[in-house]
């Protein structure tokens, strides 16, 4: 996708970016400093409603808190989707909050610790454990407190989804159980808790249908394998998610349509035949929030060094680590970029956009091309900072303050 139609998914007013219906330089004022990053309430939306539009009805939207933690967004979704999956105690304190029922809301992620796990269980959230010590922890916390605890087996799968930003399955993993120790763990469990079903994640931020649509078929048929070894009927199937947004311009949209068509035959064939109990569920973080979100920083400076143009701005990748390829991008590529403020004037003159720390690693855009009057006091813009902004960076670096964060 290329730099405008990131503009046009905002809209424009008088040759500015229209945030939540409201001019940049407005919104700036409002929020009384730079930088900060500004999440579109009307596209958080639509994306919702997209799905909700072309999602078979049984499938259960979980929202991955961990790509976007902000409470007033963690609120919206809260009312927008049917459960939130959780991180962290932080986490699960911020889900509870906001009112959602307990039992929808599950608990990710390797290395929980004891404490974690008791307060999990004591607020009767689903555990998806990822170890057999995990296992063992949930049970004795479950006996301690005098309750059943709700528990889900996080699998990492014998498959590995191609194409993926970060394979999470497949191989050696931090993340899950083998599935080949599944059952040899479920005929030794002796009991304590009531085991819902599986959580089966295998990659993230994937542009290809086909080969989501590869991964989601092997998962359910890794699932019918494995719910023999349940001490009960599946009741709980997380096919993970890995829907990925266009960062780039080679990056094509990925086609949702033809995801939605594969879930329809999934649901409606194996899995309403050999789990007619479970609501399947499809996690997403990046997906929902992603494009909903900018990232505004004001330029303070334009020099220029041996013919090469910079805009330096008081931003940096201490609040946009992945802006800058420092997120585990293999090659760095430039996300989408304007002057907010100049959107009528002609993007003509090649620049680079560097931030205020002292590291050459802080480059948030090099040699893309902007409006040759970029001056001081201009607005750069970088879209598809919805997911994995603030909360993925080094916020400390340098002590530079935090920048503010608004749903318009």
């Amino acid at each position: 996708m290329n730099v405008q139609e990131h503009i046009d998914a905002f809209g424009t007013v008088d040759g500015e970016l229209r945030i939540g219906g409201q001019p940049l330089s407005r919104l700036a004022a409002r929020v009384g400093s730079t930088p900060f990053f500004a999440y579109d309430r009307g596209l958080l939306d639509a994306r919702i409603d997209l799905l909700r539009g072309l999602l078979p009805s049984r499938v259960e939207l979980s929202y991955a808190m961990k790509a976007n933690p902000m409470p007033a967004i963690v609120q919206h979704l809260a009312q927008r989707v049917d459960r939130i999956d959780v991180a962290s105690a932080g986490e699960m304190r911020h889900a509870l909050d906001t009112g959602i029922r307990p039992d929808h809301v599950s608990f990710a992620g390797p290395g929980k610790t004891p404490a974690e796990i008791r307060q999990a269980v004591a607020a009767g959230i689903i555990v998806e454990v990822e170890s057999s010590t995990e296992l063992g922890r949930v049970v004795t916390a479950g006996d301690r407190l005098g309750v059943e605890p709700r528990v889900a087996i996080r699998v990492n799968p014998d498959f590995a989804v191609k194409g993926s930003g970060m394979r999470m399955g497949g191989g050696p993993q931090q993340f899950g159980i083998d599935s080949e120790q599944v059952p040899e763990l479920l005929r030794s469990f002796a009991g304590g808790a009531d085991v819902l079903g599986f959580h089966v994640f295998a990659g993230s931020q994937n542009l290809d249908a086909e080969i989501i649509a590869e991964a989601q078929r092997r998962t359910v048929d890794l699932v019918a394998q494995l719910a023999g070894s349940l001490p009960a009927p599946l009741r709980y199937l997380n096919l993970g998610g890995g829907f990925g947004i266009p960062y780039t311009e080679r990056d094509a949209r990925l086609d949702l349509e033809a995801v939605a068509e594969n879930l329809e035959r999934l649901v409606s064939g194996p899995i309403a035949e050999h789990f007619p109990e479970a609501g399947p569920v499809v996690e997403l973080g990046r997906f929902l929030v992603g494009e909903c979100g900018v990232y505004v920083t004001r330029v303070v400076d334009r020099k220029v060094s041996r013919g090469r143009t910079f805009l330096v701005v008081d931003g940096g990748l201490h609040h946009q680590l992945a802006a800058s390829g420092n997120f585990g991008q293999a090659i760095r590529r430039n996300y989408p970029v304007a002057l907010g403020n100049r959107l009528a004037i002609p993007a003509d003159e090649e620049m680079s956009v560097v931030g205020c720390l002292c590291t050459p690693l802080d480059l948030l855009a090099d040699g893309i091309p902007l409006p040759a009057g970029a001056a001081i006091d201009d607005l750069v813009v970088i879209f598809q900072q919805g997911a994995y902004g603030l909360t993925a960076s080094p916020t400390a670096f340098l002590g530079h303050p935090a920048p503010a964060e608004v749903l318009v």
